[in-house]
């Protein structure tokens, strides 16, 4: 096929397609959600994706800039339906030419009839964009409807079945057929190649002073199992580094508190050692990753570090709008039980596990358990004592005690309401 034979290609009316989805690959779906964005009726997309599945869209003419078929109605009546695209500039596709040359898996995946994420990043990147966008699904139908009408949507649809299949279908409608597409990847290839193997011979002594030679990662990552493996990690230092100091004998700009500035950085330090500690243990790889603390629990962390001189325990009372008091209480928690400690303080234990009643009644002999008021959910009072119950999601009891007009906690969580209340108790003997 010459290339002036494959900047048109036509293709056989599809059989119905009763019972799948008119798009099985990432860029299909893409195309299909481009027509749902543009189109402003919803139900004529609706009508389009019916008349499609019982076979009701011709045959389907491909060009570039522009899709044409003849679709029918339920009556019988046939229209004309097209949809244009925007064509590449000349210098657009240069771009992505050079673009698909660099990497060659972008080549290769092409040949395998297949459009990888990462071919259409980076040709994003590259400033051409392949996959249409909102708006860019422009329709002309014969019914004359101004906008996508079933007979448009009908051959949308359709047409993300032929892209499913070839994505160089969607090439040929940005301008390019296939096999000009080929042969033009093939001759810059063999030009680069070409280029590269002059370099080589210039370059034989190592690169000039400044340049960077490397690999891309993804590739080594993709010839994993054709290189030597990684060497082994580095030995684990045995402490964290000590941060720099900041007391420079100058005065620090206004609000800056450089002790504040060390300890954070101390801090910062010593999770890194922490999760590096825990990274290199045996079944780290099986572990389910840890929920990233908010802002706030970070700040009740910090301040329970011990690190922080008063001023920035101010700073972060303020910050938080917990106050002095407030935050001493947080910070007992968050020594308690960490974030699951301090969501039991602010939370008091509203996320119940199932059977929490249940438990907190076998706990104790009839003629031993103490009166009980449930308050909220997750919280028990113990009546005639400044003493609490409170419930976690992992199914825990905390011992809170009265100080002051607040509750605080009053010691580490237990699987036993009784022991834990008991310990309270014994704190109080």
């Amino acid at each position: 096929m010459s290339r002036d034979e494959d900047m048109e290609r036509t293709f056989a009316a599809l059989p119905p397609a009763r019972g799948r989805g008119f798009a099985e690959t990432w860029w299909g779906r893409a195309w299909l959600k481009a027509l749902e964005d543009t189109a402003l009726d919803g139900e004529q997309v609706k009508k389009g994706r019916r008349r499609a599945r019982d076979g009701a869209v011709g045959a389907i003419s491909v060009r570039p800039g522009r899709l044409t078929a003849v679709v029918q109605d339920p009556d019988g009546t046939a229209h004309r339906s097209d949809v244009l695209l925007q064509v590449l500039s000349d210098e657009e596709w240069d771009r992505f030419l050079e673009m698909a040359v660099d990497r060659a898996g972008h080549i290769a995946a092409l040949l395998d009839r297949e459009m990888p994420p990462h071919l259409v990043e980076d040709a994003a990147s590259a400033g051409v964009d392949l996959l249409p966008g909102i708006g860019d699904l422009e329709p002309e139908c014969a019914c004359d409807a101004w906008d996508h009408c079933p007979h448009t949507s009908a051959l949308c649809h359709q047409v993300a079945r032929l892209l499913d299949q070839d994505p160089f279908v969607l090439f040929l409608m940005r301008g390019r057929g296939e096999r000009w597409l080929l042969d033009e990847l093939q001759q810059r290839s063999t030009a680069r190649a070409g280029r590269a193997e002059r370099d080589d011979e210039r370059d034989e002594e190592g690169p000039e002073p400044g340049v960077t030679v490397g690999v891309r990662a993804d590739e080594v990552f993709a010839a994993r199992d054709l290189v030597a493996p990684l060497p082994a990690p580095p030995p684990l230092p045995e402490a964290p580094g000590e941060p720099p100091s900041y007391d420079t004998g100058t005065r620090p700009a206004q609000g800056v508190d450089p002790a504040a500035l060390e300890a954070l950085a101390a801090d910062a330090a010593a999770r890194a050692y922490r999760m590096l500690v825990d990274a290199l243990a045996a079944g780290h790889e099986n572990r389910p990753l840890e929920e990233p603390l908010t802002v706030e629990q970070d700040a009740v962390r910090m301040a329970a570090s011990g690190e922080f001189g008063p001023a920035a325990l101010d700073r972060i009372a303020t910050a938080t709008g917990r106050g002095h008091a407030g935050l001493d209480v947080a910070t007992r928690a968050w020594r308690w039980g960490g974030a699951e400690g301090l969501a039991v303080l602010d939370e008091a234990g509203a996320e119940v596990p199932a059977g929490a009643e249940a438990r907190l009644a076998a706990a104790w002999e009839d003629d031993e358990r103490p009166a009980l008021r449930a308050d909220r959910p997750g919280c028990w009072t113990v009546l005639g004592t400044g003493l609490q119950l409170r419930s976690d999601r992992l199914g825990r009891w905390w011992p809170y005690r009265e100080e002051s007009g607040r509750w605080a906690p009053a010691g580490p969580p237990s699987p036993d309401p009784a022991a834990a209340l008991a310990s309270t108790s014994a704190d109080d003997a």
